[in-house]
């Protein structure tokens, strides 16, 4: 089992920036490939951005593009993501989400952490 912990959601204002951290509790952190997700209420979970092992290659939904940065810290089992010039529009329940490399059936989720962009 793997387990994902994440951190550094709360409240903040339009404009603003918060970075979120998730903390893997595994061996093999360096073959998983690592994203987050979010949902809003009364939407459906989406994508947000994802990375790569080896940190080589990353992908962003194009609502976030230019705002948000993934990155990850293999030796720190963590991987983070900086959000930028956030909008109320960003308002979610943020999930980290971890798949082993070329196994299929080897995923996992952490708990989640609220991201309030409010004035």
């Amino acid at each position: 089992q793997v387990q994902l912990v994440e951190s550094g959601g709360g409240l903040v204002q339009p404009g603003g920036s918060l970075r979120l951290s998730c903390a893997a509790s595994t061996f093999m952190f360096s073959r998983y490939v690592m994203s987050w997700y979010r949902r809003a209420p009364g939407k459906e979970r989406e994508s947000v951005a994802a990375i790569s092992t080896t940190a080589g290659s990353t992908n962003y939904a194009d609502s976030v593009k230019g705002r948000f940065t993934i990155s990850r810290n293999n030796a720190q089992n963590t991987v983070y993501l900086q959000m930028n010039s956030l909008q109320p529009e960003d308002t979610a329940v943020y999930y980290c989400h971890a798949k082993l490399f070329g196994v299929d059936t080897f995923d996992y989720w952490g708990q989640g952490t609220q991201v309030t962009v409010s004035s």
